[in-house]
């Protein structure tokens, strides 16, 4: 039905007869001539209908927007400083023959020619609308493209594409499972993969040796900008290797991907950061290196002050007091520093205290502070050293428990980064690593898993395992850009015993254990080799290269923040009959919100 896509129609084809299809994406009657933009998926092409040629000049009038048209003409270049340099086929028109309506349509809900402020909900109610504008099929086609890449980098590189199951078994890791009754086991349910992990490891028992997969993964948890209960992540193991091995191996092929889609150059090496430093530093296990801010110690200088503030969390093992030096801060009003408080309360902070430094060669009569009254001279005089203050500086000071310190200051230091221009240009890649194996859960009384529960201990830290768990660190490794945690994996446990022994200190007792991972721990015990893999955020990713706001923009039918479905109405409720034949009884029939959120 058309020998060219608009947008490839160029000054190469001129004289040639074209027949171009797609929608009406504008139409313009200047002086009894109608010129229409015509709109597919490669871009815009203009057509002009003149009056000379009756029948296809009659159609021109009743054509309307998104109507879908089939049209022949001969490609012309345009009058002479007509050009639009912003279209590939910007040097030409097509003087159309013949113009077929194909079919009509309504008016749409919003314009598609115009940069129009749509709430998200009607975009998303209307998304084959949506997905037509420019903007979207490009963010698509990007998406497209960088998939493309990372699979030909990893067939290249031995890897075999091989597909997991969706209806599995439900095990624990770390978020909630969608569940899905099963019809021929009544009382059953199979569980939507939340990753594929286990069934990757079982491919390095059976000797697939380098797996890869595009998958699709769901948790049911709650969302932000950058989470869906269904996403998409490249899954990647390999067995025989060492975390160099295969971390030199994912920066090659993150580089590669950089450079054939966006034309940029990233670091060789990726520059490396312990788990510890980037929370010393940054509050942050994936810090945006783009900002020039850092959290500077100051525990050990609070520990004798009268200020209880202080001196409390500074004497406190499981606390921390930290300094955050923002240049030219001396600038932020009261109000804005209110602000910047009531900002770090979201995250549990009880306050945020400050000095400014409008002198710095005045002294204590230079600074400007409510807390200084509190701070001896020699105090004061080693927080400006330590944090390197100059005059028209501002110090923020954070004091708590380290984990609250951490998420608000970490998230501060992000804040101001935006809000006062301080984001450098750029990529900043970096691999996070030397994790700690567990965390304590204070409300539950255990340990917990920092990773996942197949992650492997350092060899040299196995026997702290049995001694103290707290201190163990784990072989796993997180690749950040930008604030952005892209993909994280580690190498897996790969001993039958090692794996019990850590199931024994989460709590998961051996019949738990067998019932949930008897698989696993059988397939251990068969010749498991050493191997380790990680996961790509294939949506952040994209998000990311794209500069979208939110995973939304780069998937085709996205959830909304409610993970419901405007478009389809989804999650809805089902019929009675459907319910029997599950063995299924609701315990309260739904109501109208309960279908419709």
């Amino acid at each position: 039905m058309r020998s060219h896509y608009c947008g490839d129609v160029n000054e190469t084809l001129e004289g040639q007869t074209v027949t171009v299809a797609g929608w009406m994406h504008r139409r313009r009657d200047h002086g009894g001539v109608i010129f229409i933009d015509l709109r597919d998926r490669e871009g815009l092409v203009q057509v002009v209908c003149n009056p000379d040629d009756a029948e296809s000049f009659a159609v021109a009038e009743r054509v309307r927007s998104e109507y879908v048209l089939q049209i022949e003409g001969v490609v012309n270049l345009r009058p002479e400083g007509s050009d639009n340099p912003d279209l590939n086929s910007g040097k030409i028109e097509i003087i159309a023959k013949r113009l077929d309506i194909l079919n009509s349509s309504e008016t749409p809900p919003f314009p598609l020619s115009e940069q129009a402020e749509v709430s998200e909900d009607v975009r998303l109610r209307h998304r084959y609308i949506d997905l037509r504008r420019p903007e979207m099929l490009q963010k698509l086609r990007f998406r497209s493209q960088i998939t493309r890449v990372l699979r030909n980098f990893l067939d290249d590189n031995g890897f075999l594409d091989i597909e997991t199951p969706i209806l599995t078994k439900a095990t624990p890791e770390g978020a909630r499972d969608y569940l899905v009754p099963s019809r021929t086991h009544a009382g059953s349910f199979f569980a939507l993969p939340q990753s594929p992990q286990l069934f990757k490891q079982l491919l390095m028992v059976s000797g697939m040796d380098r797996y890869y997969q595009v998958v699709r993964c769901f948790r049911d948890e709650d969302l932000r900008a950058d989470r869906q209960p269904e996403f998409t992540q490249l899954d990647i193991e390999t067995s025989f290797v060492e975390e160099e091995d295969l971390m030199s191996m994912m920066e090659e092929m993150i580089r590669k991907l950089f450079a054939n889609v966006l034309e940029q150059s990233l670091p060789n090496p990726f520059p490396r950061m312990t788990y510890a430093e980037a929370m010393a530093r940054y509050g942050s296990d994936k810090p945006d290196l783009r900002i020039p801010l850092e959290l500077i110690e100051v525990s050990d200088l609070m520990k004798e002050v009268d200020f209880k503030v202080f001196s409390d969390p500074a004497n406190d093992e499981k606390s921390r007091v930290t300094a955050l030096r923002v240049p030219n801060g001396s600038n932020l009003s009261r109000k804005e520093i209110d602000d910047y408080t009531k900002y770090v309360g979201i995250y549990g902070a009880k306050g945020l205290a400050y000095i400014k430094i409008n002198d710095i060669d005045a002294g204590r009569e230079g600074l400007q502070s409510p807390i200084l009254k509190f701070l001896p001279d020699e105090v004061v005089e080693a927080i400006l050293k330590r944090t390197h203050s100059q005059t028209g500086d501002l110090i923020f000071f954070g004091a708590d428990k380290a984990s609250i310190v951490n998420e608000a200051l970490g998230a501060l230091r992000v804040k101001l980064g935006h809000d006062l221009g301080l984001v450098e240009h750029g990529w900043k890649p970096l691999w996070v690593v030397a994790f700690p194996m567990f965390e304590w859960d204070e409300k539950a009384e255990r340990w917990t898993a920092l990773h996942h529960p197949f992650t492997a201990p350092r060899q040299s830290d196995i026997a702290l395992l049995e001694t103290d768990p707290g201190k163990c660190l784990s072989r796993a490794y997180d690749m950040v850009l930008n604030g952005t945690e892209l993909g994280g994996g580690s190498i897996r446990i790969h001993k039958a015993d090692v794996q019990s022994q850590v199931f024994k200190l989460l709590g998961i007792a051996q019949e738990e254990a067998d019932d949930k991972f008897g698989f696993l721990l059988d397939a251990l015990k068969y010749g498991c080799p050493p191997h380790g893999g990680l996961a790509f955020g294939l949506d952040r990713l994209a998000m990311l290269m794209t500069g979208s706001a939110s995973i939304r923009d780069v998937m085709a039918f996205p959830k909304t923040q409610s993970a419901s479905c405007p478009l389809t109405n989804a999650p809805s409720a089902v019929s009675d009959a459907q319910l029997k034949e599950l063995n299924i009884r609701l315990r309260k029939a739904p109501t109208i919100s309960d279908t419709s959120e």
